[in-house]
């Protein structure tokens, strides 16, 4: 019998949870096998970094498919629901598609599990599930998003024609290591005998590993800000103007709908991915402004309302947290800026809300429903110690929280500094941007 989509979603969320990183591939590997190996059926673009994957694959996918090509797209985590992580032609695949893909894998899957001294990961299954939905479609290209790491992630049971890694800062600490260096080893391990590495700008430390693998597998790499990069940039109505220097030529009066350097640079990114991929070769200028100019990234400084403006971003380390405020006070008038926020108690907490202090008139701290949230209540304790009590507020309900960060910049009352509109400013985690999302617009992301 047909399961419905309520029940893979269980039956997924029954398995290792996506946070757990164990060192190997013999699973997934197991796994594919099985059904195939569909990831060896088309090319593969894969990325991992710290932060701005997940924009710069959909900007990887937009000039991809207006190239006229078939595009696969592999994101994690999701913001709101479980077949965003799953898309073909840009678009996530409905649940039909969601169960039809599990439904392909799942009799093969308990083979591996009884096979296996573990059972295979949440993560693993959804890998799995698409690359035989990328092989069945069929697709030109997959645009793989690694979920942490890199050598030992999932992802990398397939063979990166292109492998793309975003800055790399500490993230995910405990699972990876204590320094970006550490971090690095791991993330430059998906660069592959035969694969091209294009990277964004990192310490010298960072470089420094990732150089040594390529050099290990033969890999030739394309570095930003010496073989490409963002030639200039104006801010504009709605996003940014860029003229942007890719690895074959200059592509000039490129408008991004996104607000941020930090976008401009992962488009600077995603323009080189997409040539290496195409053997350097240069693209025609009206395609690839055509193709920026349609690229969305739901929940990465998305205005969800205005009067007050309501902002939000999945910022969810000290690296990802300044390069969102920096955008904010470059792009938005916000006098005052009232942050709603709740985070993973795995984080840099203190780093992450130290960054706010300054920005931040107001913060409103509160709590998702993951049970990896770090509690409101302890929240608001470390931000009153690193802000001061006047500045802070506790509640424990996303939903009431965002009401009380809307009431706050909507009256003003209280800040004194205050010389313009305020506006709203929800991160702090993936899952608090996708809660919120979903409560204030409703339904899906695209």
């Amino acid at each position: 019998m047909r399961p419905s989509y309520a029940e893979v979603e269980r039956a997924l969320l029954s398995r290792w949870p996506e946070t757990r990183l164990e060192p190997s591939l013999d699973r997934i590997a197991a796994l594919c096998e099985l059904i195939g190996d569909p990831q060896r059926a088309y090319r593969v673009v894969q990325l991992t970094g710290t932060n701005g994957k997940t924009s710069t694959s959909r900007m990887i996918d937009a000039l991809l498919r207006a190239l006229d090509l078939r595009t696969g797209r592999f994101t994690s985590p999701h913001l709101q629901s479980m077949t965003e992580r799953i898309s073909l032609d840009g678009s996530p695949v409905g649940e039909e598609a969601f169960v039809d893909a599990f439904a392909d894998i799942a009799a093969y899957a308990q083979i591996v599990d009884e096979a296996q001294p573990h059972r295979l990961s949440f993560f693993e299954m959804l890998v799995a599930m698409a690359y035989a939905a990328f092989a069945d479609a069929p697709v030109d290209v997959a645009v793989v998003e690694v979920g942490m790491g890199g050598a030992w992630d999932a992802t990398s049971v397939a063979d990166a024609d292109v492998a793309v890694l975003t800055p790399i800062a500490v993230d995910h600490r405990r699972y990876l290591g204590d320094t970006p260096e550490d971090i690095a080893h791991e993330k430059a391990g998906i660069t592959k005998p035969g694969s091209r590495v294009v990277l964004a700008q990192q310490e010298p430390g960072v470089l420094d590993v990732i150089g040594r693998r390529a050099a290990e597998v033969g890999a030739p790499m394309a570095r930003e800000g010496v073989d490409f990069g963002v030639a200039a940039r104006l801010a504009a109505v709605g996003g940014q103007q860029l003229d942007l220097q890719g690895l074959s030529g200059l592509y000039e009066d490129v408008f991004l709908p996104l607000h941020g350097v930090h976008q401009a640079r992962n488009a600077a990114l995603a323009l080189a991915a997409v040539e290496s991929l195409l053997g350097g070769r240069e693209l025609d200028g009206e395609i690839v402004r055509q193709a920026f100019a349609s690229v969305t990234s739901p929940g990465r400084l998305e205005v969800v309302r205005r009067s007050p403006t309501v902002l939000l971003d999945a910022a969810h380390n000290p690296h990802g947290i300044a390069a969102c405020l920096a955008a904010v006070a470059e792009e938005f008038s916000f006098s005052p800026l009232i942050v709603v926020t709740a985070v993973m108690a795995d984080k840099d907490v203190d780093e992450i809300v130290a960054a706010l202090d300054g920005v931040a008139a107001h913060l409103v701290c509160t709590q998702n429903s993951s049970d990896r949230c770090l509690p409101a209540a302890e929240l608001g304790e470390i931000a009153a110690d690193l802000l001061g009590e006047d500045r802070v507020t506790v509640v424990a309900r996303l939903d009431d929280a965002l009401e009380r960060g809307i009431a706050l910049a909507e009256a003003l009352e209280g800040f004194e500094d205050a010389i313009g509109s305020g506006g709203v400013l929800v991160t702090g985690s993936v899952v608090t941007v996708g809660e919120a999302r979903t409560l204030l617009l409703g339904g899906g992301a695209a």
